[in-house]
């Protein structure tokens, strides 16, 4: 009887084993070596120093850029994390109305998620060319314009395509995330709200809201983590450019390091970003749990 107790205790962490060595290997072990890197001098050449302490890292805060990368970071993730959610959400109630064609919309739908970024990026930039774009073609051809505009005045106008392409690609993960949760959801409670005189809103706020919370939360989180790493978007769009710009964190550290040669400053703004990423993602699951809880 011990043995058998004995092996129904250790057989759990017998297969958790693979996924704990995976973790270790390609998520644990990477996060360590950045962190000796960032307090570690760094010459052009890639060949690792002696311990400099906060050297990097005040090097990093002291670039001229980081005011507007961190500025622009902020805006990234809250407007593409925030209106990608609210849309996704919108979509997902849709998607989980009856309606006739309803498999071939969520086919559509999924298709900007399951295209490489880099390729619809690609296109929206290809899209948005004041000279030969088919945005100018298309509002030319009906009317709506008499002469092309252009669609990349200034880096602000940029910067908001960018956004505005990082919400387009998002919003399918938001929706089929919140779907899931919303197929979950047993049809008694819809039923019962009915017989209470609940209208649409009330079941909305009262009935759907709080029972598919828990989706919102995963699928709130994985976005941040996935939009504050986000590279293929702005670095094909404008690399950052004019002189970083509008660029974000992930793209600037990487022209640190491989434009500009300072590896030592671009691996303390990584873990500069690391830090900040695991702080809100933990705050936010945070209070989600807490509002749970209560």
């Amino acid at each position: 009887m011990d043995a058998i107790h004995y092996r129904r205790w250790w057989t759990p962490y017998l297969w958790l084993l693979p996924s704990v060595l995976l973790m270790l290997i390609f998520v644990v072990f990477p996060i360590g070596i950045v962190f000796r890197l960032s307090f570690s001098e760094i010459s052009r050449a890639g060949v690792v120093g002696g311990f400099v302490g906060l050297d990097n890292f005040i090097a990093a805060v002291r670039e001229a850029a980081f005011p507007t990368v961190m500025w622009n970071t902020l805006i990234w993730v809250v407007s593409v994390v925030g209106l990608s959610t609210l849309i996704g959400f919108v979509v997902a109630l849709v998607l989980n109305s009856e309606f006739h064609g309803r498999k071939l919309a969520r086919s559509i739908v999924v298709f900007p998620w399951a295209t490489s970024l880099v390729v619809q990026a690609s296109i929206w930039n290809y899209i948005i060319k004041a000279e030969y774009g088919n945005l100018n073609s298309l509002l030319l051809n009906t009317g709506l314009i008499s002469h092309a505009v252009n669609w990349r005045s200034s880096y602000q106008v940029e910067f908001i395509w960018e956004c505005g392409v990082g919400i387009f690609v998002t919003i399918p993960f938001v929706a089929f995330t919140v779907l899931a949760g919303l197929q979950s959801i047993d049809g008694a409670y819809y039923e019962a709200a009915t017989v209470d005189g609940a209208g649409f809103w009330k079941k909305l706020r009262h009935v759907t809201l709080p029972l598919v919370r828990p989706s919102l939360t995963i699928s709130t989180v994985l976005n941040i983590i996935y939009v504050f790493n986000s590279f293929p978007i702005i670095y094909t769009i404008t690399k950052g450019a004019p002189a970083h710009k509008t660029d974000t964190m992930v793209t600037y550290l990487y022209m640190l390091a491989f434009y500009e040669q300072q590896k030592g400053p671009a691996t303390a703004m990584s873990m500069i970003g690391f830090i900040l990423l695991c702080v809100v993602a933990g705050l936010y699951m945070a209070a989600t749990m807490r509002k749970e809880a209560q």
